[in-house]
This record gives C-alpha cells, structure tokens and sequence, in this order.
C-alpha cells in the first residue's frame, strides 16, 4: 500500500532508522556550542535532540513545495535566514524530499556558522531501504542521495567532513544490531561535517618616519625602527 511522504517517513521502520541514526549522531552532537541550531526534518513526529550547550532551536518540516513549523517558506527561494546564522544544522531524511536538493545544499552551507557543524542523515540508494521506500512513496521517487557525492560537494565547498557510516539495518522489517547500527550493507547514512573558520590576515606593520623635536626626544609611542630610520638618513646627509 502507497502513502503520502509524510506518513512514510514517520511509520515505524523509519523511526526506527531515524533512532539509530540520532544515537550514531549524539556523541559528536552533545559537543555543539552557539546559540542557535537549525533542525530541518521530514518527520515532525520524532523530537529533537536535547542538547545542553545549544541555545535555541529553529525547526522546519519539509512540506509540498514548501518548509512547514517554526516559519513558513518556499522550496523555490532561498532559507528565510542570513548567512552564518546558525552553529548546528541538522538535516534528518528532509535533503531527499526537497524539490531541489542541490539548491537547498548550498542554503544549508550559506546559513552554517564558520566552524559550525553540518549534520545530514538518509536513506541510502543503494539497498533494500531504496526498493521499500519507493514503493511505498506514493509514486513519488525521492532524490537519494549518494554520501560519496555530498561529501565531494561539501569538500568542494570549503568543508571538512570529519564522518560518514553507513547506519540501521539491511531490511526495514530487520532490528539492527545491538551492539552497533553501523554496518556496511546499513539501510541509511550518516555524514557529518565542519565549516572552516574565516582566517584572519594579519597585516605587516611598515615602520613610519616621525618628525624629531629639536630636543632630539621622541615620544613614547614612537616607534624605535622608524627613529633610528630618521637618524641614519641624518647621519648619510651629515657625509
């Protein structure tokens, strides 16, 4: 039986892969600070992870043609926010609904913080997952994504991606291992990455010719290179 994308994406197997990816994620997550996080999702019904040192959270839900929740806004335009507005974005199963994934990547790049933490997770194209999750898609075919082709995208983008696993088990009806979701042939992916801080140019400081009183004394925020400049060209004019 088909289902609208929603209903799909919060139905049991995809909670289930969606709890095994948060508890691959929360270890590196719990270490995010700033005030402000980004949660864009496709499942409104799973919760956001608590995170002590992160101020406040910004939740979107993708929606047809749209982003439902804290704000509303529309597929086609750019993110209702400014650039490096935001220390942590994560990004749960929502990159493969959105109508132009590309469009919204390079969004979620610009509204990141320098040294801020990118956080996406999904279904992964190659497996058993990608069979169930078209069939019971509604028709739709959601855009998949290959990690190796976001990872070079981010890299190509000026960001360090610091981890990618694969997550959850080989068939939606399967549980996961106990001992750890990661596994070759996992149902979904995880990939986490950090924007490089701006580097600061530092200027070299050129030394300034000062006038010297006739006392001959300078004043304490004379610079010595630039006196002593001073008196050896007095000194070649004397010979």
């Amino acid at each position: 039986m088909q289902h609208r994308d929603d209903e799909v994406y919060s139905s049991p197997p995809m909670l289930r892969l969606l709890e095994e990816q948060s508890q691959a994620l929360k270890p590196g997550l719990q270490r995010c600070v700033g005030t402000h996080g980004l949660l864009l999702d496709a499942s409104p019904r799973y919760p956001r992870p608590a995170l002590p040192l992160l101020g406040c959270w910004t939740s979107l839900a993708v929606s047809d043609g749209g982003y439902d929740g804290d704000l509303r806004a529309r597929a086609d335009e750019p993110l209702p926010f400014v650039d490096d507005a935001f220390e942590l974005v994560l990004v749960r199963q929502a990159l493969e609904l959105a109508s132009h994934p590309a469009a919204l990547l390079d969004e979620l790049v610009r509204v990141l913080a320098p040294g801020g933490t990118l956080a996406l997770t999904g279904v992964h194209p190659l497996g058993c997952w990608s069979a169930w999750l078209r069939w019971h898609a509604r028709g739709r075919s959601p855009a998949l994504q290959m990690p190796w082709r976001l990872r070079h995208r981010l890299e190509r983008d000026g960001l360090l991606v610091e981890r990618v696993l694969r997550i959850g088990s080989i068939w939606p009806g399967a549980a996961a291992p106990r001992r750890s979701p990661a596994g070759v042939f996992g149902g979904g992916y995880l990939l986490v990455a950090r924007k490089h801080r701006r580097s600061v140019t530092l200027l070299r400081l050129l030394p300034q010719q000062v006038r010297v009183p006739a006392n001959g004394q300078l004043s304490p925020a004379a610079r010595r290179g630039a006196s002593l400049q001073i008196f050896s060209g007095i000194a070649k004019d004397d010979e």
